[in-house]
């Protein structure tokens, strides 16, 4: 018999498939040793040796391992390509005893039956520099978080952690939140003119912006009876060229533009995918594509869209200390265009077959035009653009989305001009705007920051953002509402000038990456006594210490002795310095009493404290919401509450605000209130509708069937789902509760995302 041991349960049964008779395809699950948990796990004193222990919830595996592999005339190592993978197939020699006569060690870049057996003819032994590699990042980490973490449960509180490269992901976003609270937006006049070309229209932008709506007004005012005349026309053919196909940080980033998903979302359905061998494997720098993928693109390209959209061609990976490149995230099979699967794991899918076949698509052409307009009385232009496809190449199938929700690129063409024709005004319009803060860092641009400075790998993105926004809570993914700012907008229409009052919304954001309170805090200390640990060079030349022990080029002990010994002297003089980091930052006097108002970080978190002694109110700050930019205002408002709206049925409700938002405390529920509800107003004849709706809720809920492990099908306010874990699950699209067995379940849970009602609900403000 021969045994192939895989990491994954779903991959042991699709290569299975494929190998059929003679061979017995297991998994072990992941990672059978590790490093101790509750201890440092690593022998200082003897060369930094790591101690690593079989998991209580292992030790049955190994065991079973162990038995197959006694019995076995060859064991196949078989996990993933790169450094974990590596590191997991000589943990199983290590823990299984293996023969290194009777063991070979097989990789592929994807789950086919054709890569699998050209594995097997061409074995090798385990890569000790790249095992090397993967123990030097677990050492490192292990040393930094195990030392560090003692250090903030000192001197801030209890329960805080840090790392490595969580930190420096963390001090990314909290540097952003900084120079964002320190922007002052200016507001600013655009002028843009509609012009009517025959039975056409063209809008243009003036080439200069005023500071002031007196500024602007006296520009309208002196284009009444203004001459407008085409002074400049400029064609040029350019073209576009397609994106390349996807590494796992382009994956992550475009998932997250196009579909929405979170970068843990990604991986997982990737995870998926790959197991079920129909992509390639999904950790990977390189941007390149095999010969074979190059060709059956070509074919299909020709097949499919014509000769003249095909342009087969290979692109140059260009991130920072790029590792593992083997191949591009790819359909195994070009020709399956689409799949079964959740809907999530289709649309990832095609996202991944759109990008690949465009990467080997034609070029667009596309002629840009840009034509100036004068005015006889001013000296300013308006410039009029325009983009007209030629030959549409790749764009027929596939664009890259882009991070900036507002910049959609109009491809459109213009009416025929010519220079001196002159033109007439329909209107022009003096539209009051606000200078922009620095963009806040979403999941996907937070991933593209930190590979382009070099710091972390494929492997480590999404864990970690994981770890900082759900294990720690460093970070929150939500919504900024921004502030409503009165302005006057002009429009010059004939020889009138209008003015409209407008409300302009400053600092609006969706969907971003927040620091909390703690996040803020831990980073502040953490730059002011581990500056080198924060600092975003040194992080980069670890990662790079680690290429060079994968290329045999760096011993791994002396990587770790060298950044050991520095650390951990700062270690110790932090240790020795007394003083706890208190956050704290006057408000100002509540007017109606005269008492002082305080913002506060405290062990449940940041709050707002009025007056001293027994006399002290309290109210906890709203998430997003930072003691370093909170107003006295908003914290009288906070501190308004709990406020006893009323009685319904003999009990009481009170109106109040958390963490996560408004909501009512009626007896022992918690009902939350609407976005557009302000709980300092709300009445009680709302309240009570509130409640009622809630409880009309509650009694449409019913179990319809319960399955195994926890699992069962519930029938609720909007019909039936999944219940798992406390968390709910939607069914697909036309999909029965009666048609839903044990087995559908199970796959409904593991391969997609449970539904984001608590998130909606921590998102309020």
């Amino acid at each position: 018999m021969n045994l192939v041991i895989v990491e994954s349960p779903h991959k042991a049964a699709t290569i299975q498939k494929f190998l059929g008779e003679g061979y017995k395809v297991v998994s072990s699950k992941g990672h059978i040793r590790d490093l101790q948990e509750k201890e440092l796990g690593v022998d200082l004193n003897n060369n930094f040796t790591p101690e690593y222990v079989i998991p209580a919830d292992k030790k049955r595996t190994v065991a079973e391992l162990k038995k197959l592999a006694e019995q076995a005339e060859m064991v196949w190592l078989a996990s993933d390509e790169d450094r974990e993978g590596e590191a997991i197939s000589w943990h199983l020699t290590e823990a299984l005893g293996l023969d290194p006569a009777k063991t070979r060690r097989i990789t592929f870049h994807e789950i086919t039956k054709t890569a699998i057996l050209e594995a097997i003819q061409n074995p090798r032994t385990v890569d000790m520099n790249l095992v090397n590699a993967q123990q030097a990042r677990r050492v490192l980490d292990r040393l930094v978080g195990y030392e560090l973490s003692p250090v903030l449960w000192r001197k801030i509180r209890r329960g805080l952690s840090a790392g490595r490269v969580q930190s420096v992901a963390l001090r990314l976003t909290v540097d952003r939140e900084k120079e964002i609270m320190a922007f002052r937006p200016e507001p600013f006049y655009r002028v843009d003119a509609e012009f009517a070309v025959g039975r056409s229209k063209v809008r243009g932008a003036l080439d200069k912006k005023f500071g002031s709506m007196m500024a602007a007004h006296t520009f309208l005012a002196d284009c009444i009876g203004a001459t407008y005349t085409v002074c400049n026309i400029e064609r040029k053919e350019g073209i576009r060229i397609p994106a390349a196909p996807f590494t796992t940080s382009t994956l992550q980033q475009e998932a997250g533009r196009k579909l929405r998903f979170s970068v843990s979302q990604t991986m997982r359905l990737a995870q998926s995918l790959y197991e079920r061998g129909l992509i390639t494997y999904m950790r990977t720098d390189s941007t390149n594509l095999s010969s074979l993928a190059v060709n059956t693109a070509k074919k299909f390209i020709t097949d499919n869209f014509g000769a003249e959209y095909s342009h087969p061609r290979q692109y140059k990976t260009h991130s920072k200390g790029a590792q593992e490149a083997h191949e591009a995230i790819r359909p195994t099979y070009i020709e399956n265009t689409a799949i079964s699967g959740t809907p999530q794991e289709q649309k990832l899918y095609n996202l991944i077959w759109k990008r690949t076949v465009a990467s080997q698509m034609s070029e667009a052409r596309v002629m840009n035009t840009e034509i100036d307009i004068e005015i006889d009385k001013r000296s300013e232009k308006y410039a009029v653009q325009a983009a007209e496809i030629l030959f549409d190449g790749f764009l027929k199938l596939y664009k890259e989305g882009t991070d900036d929700e507002t910049d959609d690129e109009e491809i459109a063409s213009i009416p025929p001009m010519t220079l001196g024709q002159q033109l007439t005004l329909k209107q022009a319009q003096a539209t009051c705007k606000f200078t922009q803060a620095p963009l806040r860092y979403s999941e996907p641009t937070l991933v593209r920051k930190l590979e382009e400075l070099g710091i972390g790998r494929p492997s480590t993105y999404a864990p970690t953002i994981t770890t900082l926004t759900t294990e720690r809570g460093y970070l929150v993914k939500g919504d900024k509402q921004g502030e409503l700012r009165p302005v006057v907008n002009l429009t010059l229409k004939g020889d009138k000038i209008t003015e409209t009052q407008w409300n302009e919304t400053v600092g609006a954001d969706r969907g971003k990456l927040l620091p909390t309170e703690i996040g803020m805090v831990v980073t502040d200390y953490l730059c002011d006594n581990f500056a080198d640990i924060l600092d975003y060079g040194f992080t980069a030349n670890v990662e790079s210490s680690f290429d060079e022990i994968a290329e045999g080029k760096k011993e791994w002990h002396k990587c770790i002795s060298d950044f050991y010994s520095p650390f951990h002297t700062q270690v110790e003089l932090a240790v020795s310095d007394k003083q706890y980091m208190k956050v704290e930052r006057e408000l100002g006097i509540d007017p109606s009493d005269g008492k002082m108002v305080v913002a506060k970080l405290g062990q449940f978190g940041p709050f707002v404290q009025k007056g001293d002694g027994e006399e002290r109110v309290f109210a906890s700050l709203p998430a997003g919401v930072l003691i370093e930019s909170i107003t006295l205002e908003d914290a009288l408002k906070l501190l308004a509450l709990p406020r006893t709206v009323g009685e319904y049925e003999g009990i009481p409700i009170v109106a109040t605000k958390g963490r996560f938002g408004p909501y009512l405390k009626y007896g022992e529920k918690n009902i939350g209130v609407p976005r557009n509800i302000d709980p300092l107003t709300v009445s009680l004849e709302k309240c009570i509708s509130l409640i009622k709706a809630e409880q009309d809720k509650a009694a449409q809920i019913q179990v319809i069937r319960e399955f195994g492990g926890g699992i069962t099908l519930m029938n609720g306010f909007y019909g039936p789902y999944i219940k798992a874990g406390g968390k709910n699950y939607k069914l697909p699209g036309g999909t029965k509760a009666e048609d839903v067995t044990e087995e559908m379940a199970k796959q409904i849970v593991s391969s997609s995302s449970p539904t984001q009602g608590r998130r909606k609900f921590s998102r309020r403000k």
